[in-house]
């Protein structure tokens, strides 16, 4: 019996409820799972498929995309890289956006272009999507509705425009080929052995999207993008009859195809022996091993049915267990591999033809037979002795806990949710009825499904032969033997023939908190304070703030915030400070290691996160509601019971010092060292930490200092956001936090220790030996600035301006890069500092012209004013985001800790400010900060350009 057989005999011995019981139970036809009766489907007469939902979560929000069933693909070797290419070409004019209007239009409308108008392109699919679009604006639903109409059947394709975005397809493909990649391309066509997919990732051919005619680039697209193989998904706060009865007359002049060239998916042949690749390059920087067991899939027709639902279900349950038992593997000292993972789904991520049971780690430089025999004989102790039913109750649980938070969500559904669903039914195949049938279906389902079904799927997914595809990508180092690939084959076989005991596990029905602390008191409540928070004082001096919303049914968000931090530990304690964080949770908490605390959290969604910052130190976490309990009792165990573990910290500290030293080999920790060193120079603290300094790290220390600054709960505000019961918080927040200790102590941040960036004009400019010709840039404009709402503001516009300004000038004119990306930041301490981020990767020989019009334009930006079209676009994206964040707790919470721990509010007066602000007064702020003259470059070259590679290879 196959894998495919044995989840449709699974499903059929299922008690199914009556939605999906046949008169004739014997047959093994299924009837298709119901679609959601709130989304709108439909088809036009020719062909184009159609969904559309309401939904107002966000209000006066809708997404709009047009999903494809074509990729690269469907592509001959002469049109390598076309459907990528036309990608980029829907942005470059359509039938009634000519040119840059599209972008334009929707910029205009606080729709930005990368973060809200993007695309993709895949093996078999392409998906263009505009999102959070603000539709209660007057035509702008009609206006988007147009866009999908232009980009279904009328991209302009104009030659000016194809021939200015070869350069730009060209520097993205220098972005992307790196060792990973180079690896992959090397890899791909030995595990797709004479197969189309081993030839077509999507990026391309660079000496056809150089050289391909007009012609051909119009040919492919009528060839293959037409209504029969296209979907319109459209969600949000939209009137559904009106954008149904818009499609139908807008998509009237979209012509049904004549003739059209059959859409055949590419099958995928099985392989009788197996498949063993090894692929090396000299940059890269961590050795990866995957065992792949090829599984013929589900047909489309079976996923939308009860059989996909099993599917789903069972490839879940088997993933989460078998990753748990890699995770317990990894923690202990001497591990064969640093991280290892199953996945089960489409074989290499790439298509729907073939599905696959994945198993990849990294493993340590020269291990790789070391972790091949650990992970065979992981595999065969799962498939001789299977999963253990408190393993499967427990993954059964965490399951069913996901989907009820889903459900008790519903309402609060994002429009992408909804979207991203639909547009994988509709490339791909599977079910939509909605997350109440979804839940409740699941509900009568998994307590039917028993241990006996999940461990088959292990017995018969896991050939000995058939089926099987090995490959590993590492290091190319002169001193670094690999194994051949017939040696690596034989290692795993030999490794499956090994007799391995049953899973051994460690088991506690122990109570996360076994005595209950005497509960604290609240002793002053403050009401109605700014952002309508209320304050409650605790009788050990502890402050605590909540803010009740409604913005999602099942969600609390938390953060505990005080003074302190790690600035006068650095000192005596340098190394100890730049891994605290990391060492502090690796013992878990209380009675309970890392394995046992995750055993104990089954079937509760809680969880917090404690770190030692500069200034401060804090614990950040969220729960459900029903789950607040939970949270409150590893708050408190936080401060109470912090647990050391040498065991945990020795098998840390081997994966760190291997992952550090095989970082050595990439050309950007390099570029990293150098940008610290210019940037902070002589401070140790910025320096990257080295493998040797893992030899200097002290875990007492560390745990000691670590406990040091959560010892003293009365030096900390905490802060609640999200739907909160009053009562129920009180009642919990006395006997969990109220009883913490304190000492009545109160710290002040040390702010003459605060670091502060270089002075003065600073240049980085060096030649590195790389595999692929490339430049990485860094330039860096900074200088004192003070903190607050205004400037804030008038870094974010000048950022956004940046980035259209170079978009236009350094990529689109001189198609000099895939992307130039400007960050800015606005620091509060020391006095205020703020900086500006300018980062681009080019061809070597491109970098002095690029750079000087980079300072160029900006000087001429200071000389004559800001862009006011890119100015205006900005301040609308710019009120559109922050109307969306009000409705989000996380905002929320992190402007309650700016206002009570800094005194900062960026919240009352944002909309007066972002109103008040203008061209000429964001044009000063970028003057003051270029007037002080403090300017760093840090630049990359690869030694060799694409012409020195060229005359080498004649």
């Amino acid at each position: 019996m196959n894998l495919k057989k044995l989840l449709v005999a699974a499903a059929m011995t299922l008690v199914l409820t009556p939605l999906f019981a046949q008169s004739e139970p014997q047959q093994p036809q299924m009837p298709p799972l119901p679609i959601d009766t709130a989304v709108r489907m439909g088809t036009l007469p020719s062909g184009l498929t159609y969904f559309i939902r309401h939904n107002q979560n966000p209000k006066e929000r809708a997404h709009f995309y047009i999903a494809q069933r074509v990729g690269s693909i469907l592509e001959e070797d002469s049109q390598s890289g076309l459907a990528h290419f036309l990608e980029h070409m829907a942005f470059n004019g359509t039938k009634n956006f000519p040119g840059k209007n599209l972008i334009s239009y929707l910029e205009e409308n606080g729709v930005r272009f990368g973060a809200n108008l993007n695309a993709y392109t895949g093996f078999d699919e392409t998906v263009y999507t505009l999102m959070d679009v603000p539709s209660n604006r007057s035509g702008i639903i009609d206006s988007c509705l147009l866009i999908l109409h232009d980009w279904s059947h009328f991209i302009s394709l104009e030659e000016k425009e194809i021939d200015n975005e070869r350069g730009v397809i060209h520097e993205e493909w220098r972005q992307g080929n790196n060792a990973s990649m180079r690896m992959f391309t090397t890899i791909l066509p030995r595990i797709f052995p004479n197969n189309r997919y081993g030839q077509r990732l999507p990026i391309g051919s660079m000496d056809v999207v150089d050289h391909f005619s007009y012609k051909e680039l119009r040919d492919y697209y009528h060839k293959w993008y037409r209504p029969d193989l296209q979907g319109l998904i459209i969600v949000g706060d939209i009137d559904v009859d009106y954008v149904e009865n818009k499609i139908k007359e807008m998509f009237k002049d979209v012509p049904k195809p004549v003739n059209p060239a059959p859409r055949e998916y590419l099958k995928v042949e099985d392989n009788k022996e197996p498949i063993v690749v090894i692929a090396t390059d000299s940059e890269a920087t961590s050795t990866i091993l995957s065992i792949n067991f090829k599984v013929e899939p589900l047909s489309r027709e079976q996923k939308g049915t009860i059989y996909g639902m099993v599917q789903n279900y069972l490839y879940s349950i088997v993933q989460n267990m078998m990753n748990d038992r890699f995770h317990e593997i990894t923690i202990k000292p001497n591990a064969p591999f640093m991280n290892a993972d199953m996945s089960i789904g489409m074989y290499m991520g790439i298509t729907p033809m073939m599905d696959a049971i994945s198993i990849s780690a990294q493993v340590k430089e020269g291990g790789l037979n070391e972790a091949l025999i650990r992970l065979a004989m992981e595999i065969e102790r799962v498939r001789q002795h299977g999963f253990t039913e408190s393993e499967y109750d427990r993954a059964r649980t965490n399951l069913l806990k996901a989907y009820e938070n889903s459900y008790k969500e519903r309402s609060k559904r994002k429009n992408g949710t909804y979207a991203d669903e639909y547009k994988n039914y509709f490339t791909r195949g599977g079910y939509i009825p909605g997350i109440e049938t979804e839940y409740k279906t699941l509900q009568q389902l998994a307590p039917n499904i028993p241990i006996q079904a999940v461990n088959q799927i292990m017995k018969e997914g896991l050939p000995d032969t058939e089926n099987l595809v090995i490959f590993a990508m590492g290091p190319k180092k002169d001193n670094l033997k690999y194994p051949t690939e017939a040696e690596l084959l034989k290692v795993f076989q030999n490794a499956r023939k090994i007799k391995v005991d049953p899973y051994k596990e460690q088991k506690s029905d122990e109570k996360l908190m076994t005595t209950m602390p005497k509960p604290g008191k609240v002793v002053a409540v403050k009401e109605n304070l700014k952002y309508g928070m209320t304050e409650w004082t605790l009788s050990n001096g502890a402050k605590v703030y909540l803010k009740k919303t409604d913005h999602k049914e099942n969600e609390i968000r938390m953060n505990i915030v005080s003074f302190g931090g790690y600035l006068p530990y650095l000192a005596k304690d340098l190394t100890n400070m730049k891994v605290i964080n990391d060492v502090a949770e690796l013992g878990g908490l209380g009675n309970f290691d890392q394995i046992a605390l995750k055993k104990a959290l089954t079937g509760r969604t809680a969880s917090i996160s404690p770190a030692v910052n500069m200034t401060t130190e804090n614990i950040s976490g969220r729960s459900t509601t029903e789950d607040l309990e939970t949270l409150m009792q590893l708050i408190h165990l936080q401060f109470t019971a912090q647990r050391i573990d040498k065991e945990a910290f020795e098998a840390y500290k081997q994966r760190s010092i291997e992952e550090l030293q095989a970082a050595q080999q990439n050309p950007l920790r390099s570029f990293a060292d150098s940008l610290m060193q210019v940037l902070y120079p002589g401070n140790k603290y910025m320096t990257p930490l080295k493998a040797e300094d893992l030899e200097k790290v002290n875990y007492e220390r560390c745990m000691q200092i670590f406990k040091e600054r959560f010892s003293n709960a009365g030096d900390f505000n905490f802060f609640f956001v999200g739907n909160i019961d009053e009562a129920k918080m009180k009642t919990l927040v006395e006997q969990y936090i109220a009883s913490l200790p304190a000492s009545g102590k109160k710290e002040k941040p040390a702010l003459d220790k605060v670091f502060e960036m270089s002075k003065g004009t600073n240049v980085c400019d060096y030649k590195k030996d790389l595999d692929t010709p490339m430049a990485m840039v860094l330039n860096v404009i900074n200088g004192r600035m003070p903190y607050n709402l205004k400037n804030a503001i008038s870094m974010n516009v000048l950022v956004a301006v940046m980035n259209q300004m170079y978009l236009k000038s350094i990529r689109e004119d001189e198609g000099g890069t895939y992307g130039v990306s400007v960050g800015g930041k606005l620091e509060r301490l020391p006095v205020g500092e703020a900086a500006i981020q300018i980062f681009y990767r080019t061809a070597p020989e491109k970098v002095d012209h690029l750079n000087s019009l980079i300072f160029k334009e900006y000087e001429e930006m200071l000389k004559n004013g800001l862009n006011k079209e890119y100015f205006a676009k900005t301040i609308e994206n710019m009120k559109k985001d922050h109307a969306e964040k009000l409705v989000e707790n996380g905002y929320w919470l992190n402007n309650a800790v700016d206002y009570i721990i800094w005194n900062k509010d960026f919240v009352t007066n944002y909309e007066k400010e972002l109103n008040a602000i203008t061209p000429e007064s964001v044009r000063k702020f970028a003057e003051e900060l270029y007037k002080q003259k403090n300017v760093s470059k840090i630049i990359l070259r690869s030694t060799k350009t694409e012409k020195d590679i060229a005359k080498e290879k004649k």
